[in-house]
């Protein structure tokens, strides 16, 4: 393995990083409410698992955003023109985002409505 090389690689996943956060204002969004949910699990003080659980989320929502985001972006790349094939993987894809989404702030409330009331 080509030591380099590999670590180039964390070169560019850390600049699309940069570029999600810059561009794409759904993954800003997600990131700020990534630093609430981190702030309240701080704050009431969740178990081993419960962090772990809580981090899990938080990472898959958002890499989830990134890749809904490159696969719009190659789509719109691909094809200027509209094509209904274009809109469906592009609707789908946020689709899979809301989804993860809503079962994320599901497992979140199972997860801290208990140990608040």
């Amino acid at each position: 393995m080509n030591a380099n090389r590999f670590f180039r690689s964390f070169k560019f996943a850390a600049e699309g990083i940069k570029t999600a956060l810059k561009t794409e204002q759904n993954v800003r969004f997600h990131a700020f409410a990534a630093a609430v949910v981190l702030t309240a699990a701080f704050l009431t003080g969740l178990s081993d698992t419960e962090w772990i659980i809580v981090i899990g989320l938080i990472g898959g929502t958002i890499a989830l955003e990134m890749v809904n985001s490159a696969l719009e972006r190659v789509v719109d790349l691909a094809t200027a023109e509209f094509h209904p094939l274009a809109k469906q993987a592009k609707d789908m894809a946020a689709g899979a985002v809301l989804v993860f989404a809503i079962a994320s702030a599901i497992i979140g409330l199972l997860i801290f409505i208990p140990k608040w009331f």
